[in-house]
């Protein structure tokens, strides 16, 4: 049997216990995600490879490496930091372009963030929720 091996990705926390952003994904409150352009093609080890496409179906792992979900990547696209689109802060679960653009540069204090700074935005759907023992 040829069974696929799917993509995975993590969301980004300081604090291993947090998943949150992946139950934001699992209630539907999160569709979308966004990298620096630098990042977005680059592995980052065991919990993700970077690079995702549309119409992949990518394994959502939480911060232990459990995987949480499966989602659907549906739509990928460059965006400028500076002018975040509306539908990409939404999908993210932010209130404001701004609030966006916070969390980001607080996530982010190695790297500078100005308006010209591009970013991929990978919107996606919910497919399977996962049995988490």
């Amino acid at each position: 049997m040829n069974v696929a091996v799917r993509k995975r990705l993590t969301f980004w926390s300081a604090d291993p216990d947090d998943d949150s952003l992946v139950r934001d994904v699992i209630a539907g409150r999160k569709t979308a995600t966004a990298d620096l352009v630098e990042d977005y093609y680059r592995g980052y080890g065991a919990l993700g490879e970077g690079g995702y496409a549309a119409g992949e179906l990518v394994d959502v792992l939480d911060p232990r490496g459990r995987r949480r979900c499966t989602i659907r990547a549906t739509r990928v696209r460059r965006i400028l930091f500076g002018a975040i689109p509306e539908d990409v802060w939404r999908a993210e679960g932010f209130d404001s372009a701004r609030a966006f653009q916070d969390c980001h540069v607080a996530c982010m204090p190695d790297k500078r963030l100005d308006d010209a700074t591009e970013f991929v935005a990978l919107h996606f759907e919910l497919v399977e929720v996962a049995a988490v023992e």
